[in-house]
């Protein structure tokens, strides 16, 4: 299993009243893993775009463990965690860097569209660079 790291820090715009991560950045912080991983497996979304490939999220899952506060150093684990005909299945582990805790963990599902935005089979391409 090939498992992306990348680190980031809480700004403080992403945090609610009560310098808590607000949730709803946690699916952020899943999607700036899963660019990355793709970048790094040498497939990023703006060549699948080029290609007519589209991956839009249907349907994405967080559990929160522990909060993440302003200025936390934020480590995001990304992986495949399953890959079909025309889907593919991120998982994600946010960890604080500071005492190593988790922070959050989940998933996101995405299909895979043609130019026409019909569903359609992963790119042989994409298939060997994920596997």
């Amino acid at each position: 299993m090939n498992i992306h790291e990348i680190k980031t820090r809480v700004r403080y715009q992403e945090t609610d009243q009560m310098g808590v991560v607000y949730y709803a950045n946690f699916f952020v912080y899943f999607e700036m893993g899963r660019t990355e991983f793709l970048r790094q497996m040498g497939m990023p979304y703006s060549e699948m775009e080029k290609a007519q490939m589209f991956f839009p999220v249907t349907e994405t899952y967080c559990k929160f463990r522990s909060p993440a506060l302003y200025d936390d150093v934020l480590i995001i684990q990304t992986w495949i965690s399953e890959l079909k005909h025309a889907t593919v299945e991120f998982s994600y582990k946010i960890i604080r860097e500071e005492d190593q805790r988790l922070v959050a963990e989940g998933f996101s599902k995405l299909a895979c569209l043609n130019a026409s935005r019909r569903p359609t089979s992963l790119p042989e391409k994409l298939k060997n660079l994920l596997l």
